[in-house]
């Protein structure tokens, strides 16, 4: 039992921003506020907000630096200064469509959909063509397991924005979870065709074709996403679980190690060794690297489950019992 992770994947939402300072701001704000967003656009998050900070002491009602600031703190995943941004912004001008969009996916991200899908709502009303907010909510539905709402939402953010990369990405995400692989691909390709350096459109593609039983064109993506992204943790990951499914242990174990090298708290990739170790039947190895799976994650059922398999195999019955019986609790736990 071995487990294949999909990275969660962040993309920059596209809400319209001033490019410039407003003719009747202070010369000086505005020139804070402008330098801040070349540095915002250079991914200098640390100095644009600097930048903000001073453009919004010297002018306290600049809505667009609150939701510059915003954006910026979203960018570094600090939600909370991001959403207080937002709600800044939307307290000066309560018709502010990108600071209830960006608010919305930030609430995204830090996991309230219920509120996500209020203020994508609201987006949508204040302006109907906001792509961006489409998107957003689709990905609020999606995490709520709203599959064919999340799918409606990323058609309408397509078909406002046909290039859209981020829309079409998420698109298969919600596909492949409804198990149609063959649209998930589609859109993944399509997502890769507008952006061909987009690295975790490779590694969700090569998911999908791993799962429809396309184990070359899996590897090929997951090699092509490791290219783009060396440091790609979960590629060499799912690279490894499809090199197992070949029958190829010896690549597979080298892929989860290089997986863990890169993220040592990665306990997935441990279960996946120890299981590629078990198959070459080194079952102390197999042991070993469960052992850490668990410590990693105390919850972890499958890892409990082949440490189980393992110990029976050894003859400790004992202990396989034990760790049976461990996932068995943890399983009618989630039920």
């Amino acid at each position: 039992m071995r487990e294949k992770i999909e990275e969660g994947a962040k993309f920059c939402w596209n809400c319209g921003r001033a490019v410039y300072a407003a003719a009747d701001q202070d010369v000086d704000a505005g020139g804070y506020y402008s330098r801040g967003l070349v540095y915002d656009d250079e991914e200098d998050y640390d100095r644009a907000i600097v930048d903000f900070n001073e453009a919004i002491r010297l002018d306290p009602n600049d809505v667009a630096a609150y939701n510059s600031r915003g954006f910026a703190y979203a960018e570094m995943g600090d939600y909370d200064h991001a959403i207080a941004d937002f709600n800044e912004a939307i307290r000066l001008d309560p018709a502010n469509v990108d600071a209830y969009a960006s608010r919305g996916f930030a609430y995204v991200e830090m996991g309230d959909y219920d509120r996500a899908i209020v203020d994508c709502s609201q987006a949508l009303q204040l302006d109907p063509n906001n792509a961006s907010a489409y998107s957003s909510r689709g990905s609020a539905y999606m995490k709520k397991g709203d599959y064919d709402c999340a799918i409606a939402d990323y058609n309408q953010a397509i078909w406002l924005k046909p290039d859209y990369a981020t829309a079409y990405y998420n698109r298969g995400k919600a596909y492949r979870q409804k198990k149609d692989y063959d649209c998930a691909i589609a859109d993944y390709t399509q997502a890769i065709e507008l952006e061909p350096n987009l690295a975790v459109a490779y590694n969700s593609r090569g998911v999908a074709y791993g799962l429809r039983g396309d184990y070359d064109q899996a590897i090929a993506d997951y090699t092509q996403a490791i290219r783009l992204d060396p440091d790609n943790a979960w590629a060499y990951n799912n690279r490894g679980c499809t090199y197992e499914e070949k029958g190829d242990y010896d690549r597979a174990i080298a892929d989860y190690s290089q997986a863990i090298g890169l993220n040592p708290d990665n306990a997935s990739a441990y279960n996946n060794r120890g299981y590629a170790y078990d198959k070459k039947g080194d079952v102390d190895k197999a042991i070993a690297d469960y052992d850490h799976a668990i410590r990693l994650d105390p919850n972890y059922t499958a890892a409990y489950c082949n440490r189980g398999n393992a110990y029976a195999d050894k003859g400790d019955y004992d202990s396989a019992i034990a760790d049976y019986t461990q996932a068995i609790r943890l399983k009618s736990q989630l039920r």
